[in-house]
């Protein structure tokens, strides 16, 4: 199990990471989030957990910057939630909520990359390096005064059956006397 990375803040709201015994900003925070780190974010004098408050500090500055993942409606909701009887509910639910979508989400990517054999990044890089090679022997090719390297042609269309149509029949001669 990972162990527990603890981050003090300072009265001059200066964030210090005692693992890498360096100060960090709210970026580097929220890097470690990204990363699945697990921490604590503990005020210096009392170490009083901070981890909350930091962490909806972040969401504010991503939120004001950018487009905003929380609409005021959503924002008003939750805050109509406060001193309610489901309260308690309430955080737990949007806890599993949350999980339950990015379960499906995952289980989305990996579907997808099943029917595609591949990520979309893997398909990507093949076709630059396909293209980098044809564009290599284009210019070998335009240097030695060789044939020039095609790429694969389109399958040829397939031949389809004719339909003749019979002539028209011949116009009736005129009979002669006799």
């Amino acid at each position: 199990m990972a162990r527990l990375r603890i981050i003090k803040k300072y009265p001059n709201r200066r964030l210090y990471d005692t693992e890498i015994s360096s100060y960090v900003t709210l970026e580097d925070i929220r890097q470690l989030v990204q990363d699945s780190e697990v921490f604590e974010v503990h005020d210096a004098k009392t170490n009083q957990d901070l981890t909350r408050s930091v962490l909806l500090q972040i969401i504010t500055e991503r939120e004001e910057h950018g487009q905003p993942l929380l609409s005021a409606t959503l924002l008003s909701q939750l805050i109509r939630f406060y001193g309610d009887s489901l309260q308690g509910f309430m955080g737990s639910y949007l806890e599993r909520s949350m999980q339950t979508f990015l379960d499906q989400q995952q289980q989305f990517r990996q579907q997808l990359n099943t029917i595609l054999g591949q990520s979309p990044w893997t398909v990507m890089h093949d076709l630059t390096e396909r293209n980098i090679e044809i564009w290599r022997q284009l210019q070998q090719g335009f240097g030695k005064g060789g044939p020039v390297p095609q790429a694969t042609p389109p399958a040829a269309p397939v031949d389809k059956p004719r339909v003749t149509t019979p002539p028209p029949p011949s116009p009736p001669r005129p009979r002669g006397k006799s």
